[in-house]
């Protein structure tokens, strides 16, 4: 069984790990050595009544958290939780990108005459493309990295040749997709055969 100084010194190695604290922080913040810290973490000795109080201060516990004798169990977040957190903030700034399009919209609408502000929407998808090949990049390990890819080409292409081509001409800025979106199949099947490789 592990006795009150252990159970202490463990509460303070995850509460000062899950504020992202180094030893060397937190010292700095105590006014106190990280030779200190370590010693309390590890149970060998117990800050100052004072001490306790500054740190229940800044990581935002109470007292009572910190010296009781429960031990801390810390709850990992589940991978369902982890995807479903991860998938809103993914569609919370797909939605920020069309919000920032429709105000833009209304504004330009309000105070110009311009015929082609409807463009702006058009904008917004490679924008959101681009949002999101960051977040499969960073979150789902490529999932849907190349038809994001593709995506992000093609409307791309359609933004500028609507924006500053003639009609006439639209033909001619869309024929550069082609061997993009080559380009874009065969690294993909690349990628796929070195993964199965692996």
């Amino acid at each position: 069984m592990e006795n009150l100084n252990e159970i202490i010194g463990k509460k303070l190695l995850y509460l000062r790990k899950r504020n992202k604290l180094t030893q060397a922080e937190l010292a700095e913040k105590l006014c106190y050595s990280d030779k200190a810290i370590s010693k309390w973490e590890k149970g060998e000795s117990l800050p100052s009544v004072e001490v306790f109080y500054k740190i229940s201060k800044l990581y935002g516990v109470s007292l009572d958290y910190i010296i009781g004798d429960e031990v801390v169990i810390p709850q990992p977040i589940k991978n369902d939780d982890k995807k479903r957190i991860y998938i809103s903030i993914t569609n919370l700034t797909i939605v920020g990108i069309w919000f920032v399009a429709l105000l833009l919209f209304v504004i330009f609408d309000i105070f110009t005459t311009g015929k082609w502000m409807w463009i702006l929407f058009l904008w917004a998808v490679p924008a959101s493309c681009v949002a999101s090949i960051i977040f499969d990049c960073v979150w789902h390990k490529r999932k849907a990295l190349f038809w994001l890819l593709s995506v992000l080409i093609w409307s791309l292409l359609i933004c500028f040749a609507l924006q500053f081509l003639s009609i006439a001409n639209i033909w001619k800025i869309l024929f550069i997709g082609i061997p993009l979106q080559i380009a874009i199949i065969i690294l993909s099947r690349t990628w796929k055969n070195n993964e199965t490789e692996q």
